[in-house]
C-alpha cells in the first residue's frame, strides 16, 4: 500500500461522501483490486486527517454500493464484483449535459416509485415521509437542512415501494442531483422556490396517503417538471 497517497480532504465538503469517492477512485483505477484488503480505519483516519467515524461512514457508503465487503473482526475488502458496478463521480454532474441526462433518468424511476408507494406503503413508511416533510416545512427550510430533508423525503417514498432496488437507485440519483441543485438553489429566488417545492411535496404525500397510484404518479411528475423548470432544464416528457 506504499502508493496509497490520498491527501488531506477539504473540510468544506461532505467528508464521508468525498472520502468514499476517493477510495472508489483507487478501486476504479486498479490501485486497489478485487479481493484486496483496505487499510485499517486507524491508518485511513491518520492518512486522511479525519476521525475514524468519518472513515466508518465512508466505508458504509461503499458497502451499500457493493464496492467493498466487510468481514467481522478482519476488515474491509474490495468486492469481487466491484468492476461491474455503476459509480458516478460528484464532479461529473457539473457538466450540464451529464446533469440533464441524470435528471432525465430520475423522472421515470421516481414517477413509478410514487405509484408503487401509494399502493404498498405501511404506516411506518408514511411516518418517515411525514417526518421529512416536517423538516422541510420547519424553521430550517431556508438552510441546507432543507435540501437534506428533500432528499430524505424522496428516499422515504422510494422505501415505501417495498422494493429495495428503488430505494438504492432513487437514493443514489437523488443524492447526486441534490448536490448539484444546492449550488443552483443559492442563486435562485429562495422564498418562492421553497414554498412552491413544499406545496408539491405536500400534494405528493397526500396522494400516497390516499393510496391513489395515479394521483401519486401525477403529483411526482408535476413536482419533477417544476423542479426541472426551476433550474432551467428542458426535458422530454410524454
Amino acid at each position: 500500500m506504499g502508493h496509497f497517497n490520498i491527501g488531506e480532504i477539504r473540510r468544506s465538503e461532505h467528508l464521508p461522501t468525498r472520502i468514499a469517492s476517493q477510495l472508489a477512485a483507487e478501486i476504479s483505477q486498479a490501485r486497489l483490486n478485487p479481493g484486496d484488503k483496505l487499510p485499517t480505519e486507524h491508518v485511513l483516519a491518520k492518512t486522511l486527517g479525519v476521525s475514524r467515524s468519518v472513515i466508518r461512514e465512508a466505508i458504509a457508503q461503499l458497502r451499500n454500493e457493493g464496492l467493498v465487503e466487510t468481514r467481522q473482526g478482519v476488515g474491509a475488502f474490495v468486492s469481487e464484483r466491484s468492476a461491474q458496478l455503476i459509480r458516478i463521480k460528484d464532479d461529473e454532474l457539473s457538466d450540464p449535459g451529464s446533469f440533464r441526462a441524470m435528471f432525465q433518468l430520475r423522472i421515470p424511476l421516481e414517477i413509478e416509485a410514487a405509484g408503487l408507494a401509494a399502493l404498498h406503503h405501511t404506516d411506518d413508511d408514511l411516518k418517515r415521509i411525514d417526518a421529512a416533510l416536517a423538516m422541510m416545512t420547519g424553521d430550517e427550510k431556508w438552510t441546507e437542512n432543507g435540501i437534506d430533508a428533500d432528499l430524505l423525503f424522496h428516499r422515504a417514498v422510494a422505501q415505501s415501494t417495498q422494493n429495495a432496488y428503488f430505494a438504492t437507485f432513487v437514493g443514489f440519483i437523488a443524492e447526486r442531483i441534490s448536490l448539484a441543485i444546492a449550488a443552483a438553489r443559492a442563486r435562485a429566488v429562495l422564498e418562492e422556490i421553497v414554498e412552491t417545492t413544499i406545496a408539491e411535496h405536500v400534494a405528493l404525500r397526500d396522494a400516497i396517503a390516499s393510496r391513489d397510484p395515479l394521483a401519486a404518479r401525477a403529483a411526482m411528475r408535476a413536482h419533477l417538471s417544476g423542479a426541472a423548470d426551476r433550474i432551467g432544464l428542458s426535458l422530454e416528457q410524454f
